[in-house]
């Protein structure tokens, strides 16, 4: 298998830099050569994390850079008024961290405070759109620690390409044209956003260059002032705090400057000789780990064939969601029974219901709240020495809550519609509290040694997206490409399933009485790395 058909695809897997490269046979470049050092992902931010490292920065250095002009280029997805997600960041010592930068809800948010009714429905969305749907915006909080703690260059140096792409313009690509027109009668209604994202009331057509000379200067004054603080607790943490006033939104200038960026120690377990990371809830990183242990008990693949093994599969990911939507949140604030659902008497029993459940012929119990979400941004980036890191942040859905700050052109990110708005729940609304979210960057280490940088993009498929990829690499021990290139399944715990099209189980699963549904399951993005050659493999679908 490969995932790499045509340099359009393969530039969109390797960040678009003009490097060669070996992929299966195939060599894109003028000059073979051994690539130590690499950053993939969003095209303008992985250039930016390239040349980065080209000019003798870190694999940190690299990703804060990347992220910061995907910041910029990539506002339908993510933004610097968005939200983490998390970095995490595997050193060559082999200790490995995280960072969590999520969003946090504002002190005025109580657990009732959306009026949802007993199917977690809000009137008019305003928990996903509008003023309301913002909390906190943590992903300059987040960069600027990543940055402090394993960085080496100046964020004034790094920040110098996202304030270019601001100033001076990137073209509109198709789904950005087509994301702002799915949009339009939202962002028509807010001036911010209609003043920096429509043209006489229209969205922009592919091919034209937008500009953001508000944010540039913003980004230009944080650049100056060599650090993110001001954002938080000065002048333009004040900008915030009044527009968020003057539009009736939840944000205050304490909310702002109480916000934290926090270090977290990732979670971790081990199959084949091979060590998982990934951080810790908020994250969906928990769901990844749960699903992989349940596979290990389970000895996938086995000598199954592949309708088997998908179904096997299948069911060991139905159990994951379903104790993730009832168990999940902020772990501050709920009870979330971590080693209880990573341990191996829980792998077991999942195993023992998975077993029951497929020689009874039966599909294993299972719920799900089925609510949608969409628009993240997944970067990867090792150093020569090793050093690895790799960020998923987001808007949470398409421009966020399609609200913009007018004056710092500032689209901000629909944080607080991450909560499940009914009281009561673990991921229920609460002042200061961070809410679950999907996104799970994740490292593979082998004796210490980072061997693969893996994370996804959209929305709840992002889990199952980066289970399938490292249960391929450490369960099924296939290449960087061809774990990426596995065929996917999706389930949130019920009988709803989304596959990869002319999946082979496709029949098993409807005798299985299971409501399938055909097209894409998210998008992966993956840089993996040979401990001993240092070469670098990257691939994405």
């Amino acid at each position: 298998m490969r995932t790499e058909t045509t340099r359009r695809a393969f530039l969109a897997a390797i960040g678009g830099s003009a490097v060669s490269l070996t992929v299966g046979n195939r060599v894109w470049g003028d000059t073979p050569a051994k690539l130590t050092g690499f950053v993939n992902g969003q095209l303008q931010a992985a250039e930016a994390g390239n040349a980065v490292l080209a000019a003798g920065g870190n694999a940190v250095d690299a990703i804060v850079s990347a992220a910061l002009v995907a910041g910029v280029v990539a506002i339908p997805l993510t933004g610097i008024g968005g939200y983490g997600g998390h970095i995490i960041i595997s050193r060559p010592d082999g200790k490995v961290s995280a960072i969590d930068f999520n969003t946090v809800a504002p002190a005025n948010v109580t657990p009732d405070i959306y009026k949802a009714d007993e199917k977690g429905n809000v009137k008019d969305d305003v928990n996903a759109f509008g003023w309301k749907a913002v909390g906190v915006p943590g992903v300059l909080a987040g960069l600027q620690l990543a940055l402090d703690k394993f960085g080496s260059k100046p964020l004034a140096e790094l920040l110098k390409p996202a304030i270019r792409f601001a100033k001076d313009g990137f073209p509109i690509t198709k789904p950005f044209a087509t994301q702002t027109k799915g949009a339009l009668v939202r962002l028509a209604k807010d001036p911010g956003s209609a003043k920096l994202l429509l043209k006489d009331g229209q969205p922009p057509a592919e091919g034209a260059i937008l500009k953001n000379p508000d944010l540039g200067v913003m980004l230009q004054t944080l650049a100056d002032r060599g650090s993110v603080a001001t954002f938080y607790k000065g002048d333009i943490a004040d900008q915030l705090a009044t527009a968020f006033r003057k539009n009736d939104g939840w944000v205050t200038a304490a909310d702002l400057a109480a916000y934290k960026a926090l270090e977290v120690e990732p979670l971790s377990v081990e199959w084949n000789g091979f060590k998982i990371h990934t951080p810790p809830p908020s994250s969906g990183g928990l769901t990844v780990l749960q699903s992989l242990t349940a596979l290990k008990a389970l000895e996938w693949p086995g000598e199954e064939n592949e309708v088997a093994r998908s179904r096997i599969y299948l069911e060991a990911l139905r159990v994951s969601w379903t104790d993730r939507l009832q168990y999940l949140g902020d772990p501050v604030q709920a009870d979330v029974p971590v080693k209880r659902l990573l341990s191996e008497d829980h792998a077991r029993q999942t195993a023992k219901r998975v077993r029951a459940a497929l020689a009874a012929g039966k599909p294993v119990e299972g719920q799900s709240d089925g609510r949608p979400s969409g628009g993240t941004i997944h970067l990867n980036a090792i150093d020569a020495t090793g050093l690895t890191a790799a960020v998923t942040f987001t808007h949470g859905g398409y421009f966020g809550a399609q609200v913009t700050v007018d004056g710092l052109g500032l689209v901000l990110g629909q944080g607080l519609s991450r909560f499940d708005p009914r009281p009561g729940r673990a991921n229920s609304p609460g002042a200061g509290k961070r809410p679950l979210h999907n996104m799970c960057p994740t490292i593979v280490t082998r004796d210490g040694s980072p061997v693969l940088a893996v994370g996804a993009t959209g929305g709840r498929k992002i889990v199952n997206a980066v289970t399938r990829a490292v249960a391929g690499y450490v369960g099924e021990k296939l290449s960087t490409p061809d774990a990426v290139a596995a065929l996917r399944i999706h389930t949130e715990g019920d009988m709803k399933a989304t596959l990869d099209p002319k999946h082979p189980a496709t029949e098993e699963f409807k005798k299985a009485g299971y409501q399938l549904t055909e097209g894409t399951v998210a998008a992966l993005t993956a840089l993996g790395r040979d401990p001993e050659t240092k070469q670098l493999r990257p691939a994405a679908r």
